[in-house]
């Protein structure tokens, strides 16, 4: 399922206009990426905890040339499953 398919279901389930299962789906993504960006952790009962995790600055290797690069440190979105997401999906 891609976004669109996330905004068929949001409009099949909510009812409304499409403009509108699409503003909400757009609101939660949203804010989802302001709060990861400021530096905040979401944690949604049954389902899973989105973070951002820091991760150091390391040397890497580029597989096509074999060259040694410089990664900068950087900060990467991470999410963990909750226990009720997990025994759905299993």
């Amino acid at each position: 399922m891609n976004k669109a398919g996330l905004v068929d279901a949001v409009y099949e389930k909510m009812g409304g206009t499409k403009k509108t299962a699409q503003d909400l789906v757009d609101l939660v993504f949203d804010t989802i990426t302001k709060t990861l960006k400021d530096g905040e952790e979401i944690s949604i009962s049954g389902f899973g905890t989105f973070s951002a995790k820091e991760r150091k600055a390391r040397k890497a290797r580029n597989p096509r040339t074999g060259e040694m690069v410089d990664v900068p440190a950087m900060r990467a979105p991470k999410f963990k499953a909750g226990k009720n997401l997990k025994n759905a999906v299993r």
